[in-house]
């Protein structure tokens, strides 16, 4: 068998070899290496801020839920009021200009009853049909006097929001005050700091999202004598806040 083997002249000389190369690669390489560390180190370089913008809109829609409850000794007396109240209802929410999204919320036929003696009983039955519409908010304090008057008899409660356009438009006002509040913070801070911003290498929005519904109690029920000689309904509505949160990530 024969042997494997590395005479002296064939060894490798580390200092030699350096020496051997062309002084291009070397040049390539001394270049290479700085480079690298200087991503390295402006990445690492940076500065995180998270700016917040609130915009605050008018709501101009209300969002109402009114209803029909009856009660009586027969299911069949029970159902047929209020149907015949319900109809009236709709019919009247239907000829006015200006009320959108009605449609029906629940509809319910429950017995009514009473305990004597640990002893239950059936004394009567309570239907329920309640409704949901939308009209603007100038009109729905008269609205809601019509109403009641055409047989209505629960007003559960009411909405106050801003309009989809109004709020695609603070959505988008409430991230611009975001951004330049970050950067005004990232400012100061450089500032302070005697640092030189340089790129923003990050952004990230956190979110702008519509707001909720300004909800306001009403009174659970109502009778059509009481409104005959009241004044009008008073309804007022109120304001909206659309806030945004953006975080920047700065180099320097």
């Amino acid at each position: 068998m024969g042997q494997a083997f590395v005479s002296s002249h064939q060894a490798i000389n580390v200092g030699n070899f350096w020496k051997t190369l062309p002084v291009a690669l070397l040049l390539c390489m001394s270049f290479v290496q700085p480079s690298l560390a200087q991503e390295k180190e402006r990445m690492l370089r940076t500065l995180t801020v998270s700016g917040r913008g609130v915009e605050a809109i008018p709501t101009t829609l209300s969002e109402v839920n009114v209803g029909v409850e009856v009660q009586g000794k027969s299911v069949q007396e029970v159902q047929q009021e209020a149907a015949r109240r319900s109809n009236a209802v709709v019919t009247l929410l239907k000829s006015r200009s200006g009320v959108e999204k009605l449609q029906t919320r629940g509809i319910s036929l429950n017995p009514i009853y009473s305990y004597t003696n640990n002893v239950q009983r059936i004394n009567g039955y309570s239907a329920t049909n309640t409704v949901s519409f939308r009209i603007v908010t100038d009109k729905t304090g008269t609205l809601l006097d019509d109403v009641v008057k055409a047989g209505a008899t629960r007003i559960d409660g009411i909405s106050f929001v801003a309009t989809d356009e109004a709020i695609s438009q603070a959505q988008k006002q409430a991230l611009q005050k975001a951004t330049q509040d970050a950067q005004q913070q990232a400012n100061a801070v450089f500032a302070t700091l005697n640092l030189k911003p340089k790129e923003v290498v990050s952004i990230q929005i956190n979110g702008a999202n519509p707001p909720r519904p300004v909800y306001r109690e009403f009174g659970a029920s109502m009778k059509t004598a009481d409104v005959q000689s009241a004044p009008p309904t008073p309804v007022i509505g109120g304001e909206q806040q659309v806030e945004a949160s953006v975080t920047l990530q700065i180099s320097y």
